[in-house]
């Protein structure tokens, strides 16, 4: 079982175990020994202020190693994954928490060939991490209780950025959608003043057409996700209106996924790109073998209007690493989360939210219909989810008042409704997701549910 690889990488607060500055070299250390010798490995970051710093020290550990590391300093989490493989890098990494709060951060890592590593190779690498802590004696009672700070001082600086990454990947993301134009419609696209800040301005400005007014694109390294982006798209949302524009664009820290807002205002979701996605393809043949990959998570209503277009949905588990497992396993061309975690596969190797945006804004010029018009038909099912801050992430299933209220929820739920709890893998929280053509019973359930699982794990 895994210790510190999540379901999208290692998290933690900045400066705290596992994101001390011996274990961040130790990582460093353990990758590049996994990639054999003489590995090149590409390394970006959002923009959060512990950034550079964990970055020089990562780079520190890859450099012992034997890795030769090139920088791309601020840039997308997808931006790394295409580089990757388009370069011929031995792995890249991405320095980032993603949504999470501007104190934590996270390493996330690709292989060679711009996919996310499967468990079994984190895992791997995560034996050698902790052989070299071992070795070097920097798991202590300190480290192992979380109670390291970080310190800058005296570590490595990190390489010099090449600025002609980012170029390419801007030339990447304007070929996947060639001949776009915005037919002059204003368009709202808040950057979350996170990584999308340092491509989304350029990439926008190079689109014929373009009346696009740019938010929350100037980071200070802690307003990152603040009441902003994917995190808050009623901001967006409420930006369009304010603004008059025909649609909205709020992406997330790192810009791997995306969310949207419709010429009225009202927050347009993943499951809903995912409709819009799959019958477009679908249309144009494109959508192989009729077949849409989602997750537990994705909304009973969005099954039943992919069914009435004649298009099947699978379930894979939460996190896009899974889904493109399930996409690949079934050569599926489409996938994703109702957070806004898009894949395209052939396009794309992870979810990358500036491509969908692209993708999207095709698909609506091409159509001549408005957003609204062309999700109006996805009838959602009341769906609520409730986060639960917990102290340990103890068997839900091993604890008898929690399986209890679950066993509950099913039995009377049956056909016309949904239950499904987990764990997040990035954060110490317990997910209740109900979903019933009944609101009232959906929030009396997700309520005794969660309220049992505070009672027995809560902070």
């Amino acid at each position: 079982m895994k210790k510190l690889f999540g379901t999208d990488g290692i998290r933690s607060v900045a400066g705290q175990y596992p994101l001390d500055p011996g274990t961040v070299h130790a990582i460093g250390l353990a990758l590049a020994h996994h990639l054999g010798a003489t590995p090149r490995v590409i390394l970006g970051m959002d923009t959060r202020e512990s950034g550079p710093a964990i970055a020089a020290q990562l780079t520190s550990g890859l450099t012992q190693g034997g890795a030769t590391v090139e920088s791309a300093g601020v840039i997308t989490t997808p931006a790394i994954a295409y580089l990757t493989r388009a370069h011929s890098f031995s792995a890249g990494i991405v320095i980032s928490a993603s949504h999470n709060p501007w104190e934590d951060n996270g390493i996330k890592v690709f292989g060679s060939d711009g996919y996310k590593l499967p468990d079994s190779t984190e895992l791997a690498i995560e034996e050698e991490i902790f052989k070299f802590l071992e070795a070097t004696q920097h798991i202590s009672n300190e480290a192992a209780s979380g109670e390291i700070h970080f310190s800058p001082a005296g570590i490595n600086a990190a390489p010099p950025v090449n600025e002609a990454d980012r170029a390419d990947y801007i030339r990447f993301l304007l070929a996947a959608v060639p001949g776009l134009s915005l037919g002059n419609q204003r368009i709202v696209v808040d950057c979350a003043n996170g990584a999308a800040s340092a491509v989304a301005p350029e990439l926008f400005a190079q689109i014929p057409g373009a009346d696009v007014i740019i938010t929350h694109a100037s980071p200070n390294g802690r307003n990152i996700n603040e009441h902003c982006g994917a995190l808050h798209p009623e901001i967006v949302a409420a930006q369009v209106k304010h603004q008059k524009a025909a649609l909205g664009i709020t992406f997330d820290g790192d810009a791997d996924r995306s969310l949207f807002a419709d010429e009225h205002g009202n927050v347009v979701n993943g499951d809903a790109i995912l409709l819009l996605a799959a019958r477009d393809l679908q249309t144009r043949g494109l959508l192989t073998n009729s077949t849409v990959v989602a997750t537990t998570m994705s909304n009973m209503g969005l099954e039943a209007a992919l069914k009435r277009s004649g298009i099947q949905m699978l379930r894979a588990n939460v996190g896009d690493k899974y889904v493109l497992e399930q996409m690949r396993a079934t050569n599926a061309a489409l996938g994703g989360e109702q957070s806004g975690h898009i894949i395209f596969s052939g396009r794309s190797t992870t979810g990358d939210g500036l491509l969908t945006a692209l993708l999207l804004l095709d698909i609506v010029h091409r159509s001549g219909k408005s957003l609204s018009e062309l999700v109006g038909d996805l009838k959602v099912f009341p769906q609520v989810i409730v986060n639960v801050k917990v102290r340990e992430k103890k068997p839900l299933d091993s604890i008898p008042s929690v399986a209890s209220a679950i066993s509950a929820a099913e039995q009377e739920l049956a056909d016309s409704g949904r239950v499904v709890i987990r764990y997040s893998g990035t954060e110490a929280l317990a997910r209740v997701m109900i979903e019933a053509e009944s609101e009232p019973l959906m929030r009396r359930h997700a309520d005794t549910i969660a309220n049992a699982i505070r009672a027995e794990l809560g902070l």
